[in-house]
């Protein structure tokens, strides 16, 4: 059986040798030039269908062009979503696939924060996707009082036990205030409700300020600092008459 093809024009064989090239170069552009020639089917000169051609010019399996053409069009997702830190291989963003659009910068950034604001292995995109697809969403609201659930969660060592205030909200995670110091991007398996009212996550929220105009103060003393350090633990959202008073003596005596 004879196979007829069809001849490509001055431009089509130029841009063709252009996208082979890119092809050979990074994978975001490889999977950008892949869809290209297939979309354009730039390959009919010399091949009949898409996949024979990536064969035997790249020596790709259609599995492989097709990952490579997925991978460009996650990593031009990212992108547009302003993700700083970028995937440098197709293998990291193939987990990303099993994700709706909108979901995937969100995956990515878990992953990242995960890997220390690293680009992150495929394994850490995996969790991230396993995260948002068994993961309910953030119930959490700007200015609510949680409790921290450490773990092994390196931001959160030695705040275990402690209140926290929620200064931003996230789809699977939050920024949080604690009595000295703030973390970011704390996904929501390490925090639980604590049930406060409104007014009394208020109380917490003016306590956290006492507390920072303390701890602003360069000649804090270790005793002052200690005793701090038990309200950031506390396990109701108001003081003792003890507490407010030894307080209220520190602020004297510092003169606030």
């Amino acid at each position: 059986m004879d196979i007829k093809l069809e001849s490509l024009s001055e431009d089509e064989e130029k841009d063709k040798k252009h996208l082979e090239h890119k092809v050979e170069r990074a994978f975001s552009e490889a999977g950008s030039a892949l869809k290209e020639l297939r979309d354009r089917k730039l390959y009919r000169n010399t091949h009949t269908t898409f996949e024979e051609y990536c064969r035997d010019r790249f020596g790709h399996s259609r599995q492989k062009s097709y990952y490579l053409i997925a991978g460009a069009e996650i990593f031009q997702n990212l992108s547009t979503n302003r993700c700083q830190i970028l995937p440098t291989t197709e293998y990291q963003v193939r987990p990303l696939s099993l994700l709706e659009p909108p979901q995937q910068p969100v995956a990515w950034r878990l992953a990242v924060t995960e890997a220390g604001g690293k680009v992150p292995p495929a394994r850490l995109v995996r969790e991230a996707v396993q995260l948002l697809q068994e993961k309910p969403h953030n119930i959490y609201e700007v200015g609510e009082v949680v409790g921290i659930i450490a773990r092994d969660h390196p931001q959160l060592r030695g705040k275990n036990g402690c209140w926290a205030i929620i200064t931003a909200v996230y789809e699977f995670s939050c920024d949080l205030q604690f009595w000295n110091g703030v973390a970011d991007g704390v996904r929501i398996e390490y925090i639980k409700e604590l049930g406060y009212t409104e007014e009394e996550c208020q109380s917490v929220q003016q306590l956290c300020e006492r507390i920072k105009r303390l701890r602003s103060r360069d000649d804090l003393e270790d005793t002052a600092y200690a005793f701090l350090g038990l309200l950031g633990k506390l396990k109701q959202p108001y003081l003792s008459d003890l507490e407010e008073e030894m307080l209220s003596v520190l602020e004297r005596t510092y003169g606030l």
